[in-house]
């Protein structure tokens, strides 16, 4: 049985909960307005680890999906997260996605983003 691809709604979700945690953890270190890089670096990090060693952030917990390699069906790996993050930052990549749902950033990193 082919597994199903994440729908968008929950794609988002899932991000949308993953980056108001980074913010409130940037905002308990620093001003927004005085470290505006901080959310977003700790989103890459954040992205790095838990996608890299366990397929899933907070986000895509709560919303039941997983990050995985199109090739193994595991997890990614630190560099491969790390390089899917750095791509999803602007976001339009991200909105980019081919006929399997795969947007640039998953298609940089070699995963795809199932329902689980």
């Amino acid at each position: 049985m082919e597994p199903t691809p994440a729908s968008l709604a929950r794609r988002f979700g899932a991000l949308l909960i993953d980056w108001i945690c980074c913010v409130l953890i940037a905002g308990a270190f620093a001003h927004p307005t005085e470290e505006p890089w901080l959310a977003p670096g700790i989103f890459v990090v954040v992205y790095g680890l838990f996608l890299g060693f366990f397929g899933q952030t907070l986000g895509m917990r709560l919303f039941r999906i997983r990050c995985v390699s199109i090739t193994t069906g595991g997890p990614i790996g630190v560099p491969r997260a790390l390089l899917r993050a750095i791509v999803m930052l602007p976001l339009i990549p991200a909105l980019i996605m081919d006929a399997n749902q795969r947007g640039l950033h998953d298609r940089a990193a070699g995963s795809v983003v199932q329902a689980v």
